[in-house]
């Protein structure tokens, strides 16, 4: 018998249960992957009177590419599995085929609602590495863009939440203040997302004129649309119904699983990294962490409207603290020498303002041609930095052999972890409120499967 008959006959006969099954076809030899222990799972629900049913990878609520596998007996569900993978574009690996400021351009894609909150911890675990600092207006400016993304991130999570619980007016409602939030980035940034804004030694570019003007506009219009939502759902008896007591994971279940962020807060504890472990001078700001004993659905929900309270109080705090100076570290080894800007038309510099800083001189110019496309030396060793981002702890682990790429990037994604908690959540209730238990959870597919 040849050694591909023998693997055959092995794969066949089951000696090895985590063997793939093969066949010969006409296209050749075909395998049949398995997942484990997914055969005993069904086998489970086959021997009582239970159903397994798939919820997703594409269905309108489960936040993006989510499958999830439920065993029903009616509709209580008795087992909960949530399989991801569906999106998965290899990012964490991609950097290491580009520069450190490169990798900027992919980590703002993983959580594609928090871009800014990325590309912050990533630029600080490459700061930690070259031992430098940014600025103090950069790091101002860094705060005030991370308190603008979360709000926009809070107004999704109210967006779909509402919708995939059959509330099309807090979905318009929802959708529409992002879109302000948007505008605004837009203006700030030059882009509505995957800004590439934050980078190590500081930011891109500075604040256009008049920033604090169109900054204090949207303060104002927010905070009077806030009180949409409490009519619309804080004090609405069917929305509380809806979400109280469902979804419970108390205290000791989240650390045991590792959550952070609005689930854990949910349950009693006030951890929030701008306030346990400060960086970009978050010590310096006046702001409350909210929190419930209650964690319930209905109780993440009311904590996600008050966190976009308090950084409309951060955001107003940052137009104070705003000290003029540079916005790039300055080290020519790091800094390009052309300092761009964006225009008051949000367009940028001119192209005869392009041509008179680069023609300045030659040397100039190969300089900035090399930064550019080689990038700079980080010397060798390992940092983890996180920071607080929408849906908890976000952390970047990058680790550097002396070179001019990223030798590893590995993210701790709040989403990602988050999201084991949903078995603890959703077995033993209904299958409608598996719904509000993943509304809950608020998981981004793109960082989960980044």
């Amino acid at each position: 018998m040849s050694i591909d008959a023998e693997q055959d006959s092995g794969a066949r006969s089951g000696a090895d249960p985590f063997s793939a099954e093969a066949r010969e076809t006409t296209e050749g030899r075909v395998y049949t992957v398995t997942g484990g222990d997914w055969e005993d799972f069904l086998g489970d629900a086959e021997q009582e009177e239970r159903v397994v049913i798939n919820l997703g990878p594409q269905h309108p609520s489960t936040h993006g590419v989510l499958r999830l596998v439920l065993e029903l007996e009616g509709e209580r569900v008795t087992k909960a599995r949530s399989v991801i993978g569906y999106l998965h574009t290899g990012i964490e690996k991609n950097t290491e085929y580009r520069t450190w400021t490169q990798g900027v351009t992919f980590v703002t894609r993983m959580d594609y609602l928090a871009p800014l909150h990325n590309e912050a911890a990533y630029s600080m675990g490459v700061e930690k590495l070259l031992r430098i600092s940014a600025p103090k207006r950069a790091e101002t400016i860094r705060v005030l863009l991370m308190e603008l993304n979360r709000i926009s991130s809070h107004l999704v999570f109210l967006a779909t939440g509402a919708m995939e619980l059959g509330s099309t007016t807090g979905m318009t409602l929802g959708f529409r203040d992002r879109e302000e939030v948007l505008h605004l980035l837009e203006f700030l940034t030059g882009l509505r997302m995957n800004h590439a804004f934050i980078r190590p030694g500081g930011v891109a570019q500075d604040l256009p004129e008049n920033y604090r003007e169109k900054v204090l506009e949207f303060c104002k219009v927010m905070e009077n649309r806030l009180t949409d939502y409490d009519k619309l759902f804080s004090g609405q008896p069917i929305w509380k119904q809806r979400l109280s007591g469902v979804g419970y994971l108390p205290l000791d279940a989240c650390l045991a699983l590792g959550t952070s962020g609005p689930i854990l807060r949910s349950a009693g504890l006030g951890w929030d990294l701008r306030k346990v472990q400060p960086y970009c001078g978050y010590e310096e700001y006046d702001f409350d962490v909210p929190t419930s004993n209650d964690a319930d659905c209905f109780s993440r929900f009311l904590l996600r409207v008050e966190e976009i309270r308090q950084s409309l109080r951060i955001v107003r705090q940052c137009l104070d603290k705003m000290e003029s100076g540079p916005v790039m570290v300055d080290d020519p080894k790091i800094a390009w020498p052309a300092q761009l800007t964006i225009g008051p038309d949000g367009m940028g510099n001119s192209l005869d303002h392009v041509r008179k800083i680069m023609g300045q001189s030659m040397e100039s110019l190969i300089h900035h041609f090399k930064l550019v496309t080689e990038g700079f030396d980080v010397p060798p060793g390992q940092a983890y930095v996180p920071v607080e981002a929408p849906r908890g702890e976000l952390g970047y682990h990058v680790v550097s052999d002396g070179g001019t790429r990223p030798m590893r990037v590995h993210v701790r994604d709040p989403s990602f972890v988050n999201l084991q908690a949903f078995p603890a959540m959703a077995e033993g209730g209904l299958i409608a409120d598996v719904i509000a238990v993943v509304a809950s959870i608020d998981p981004v597919m793109g960082g989960v499967d980044r």
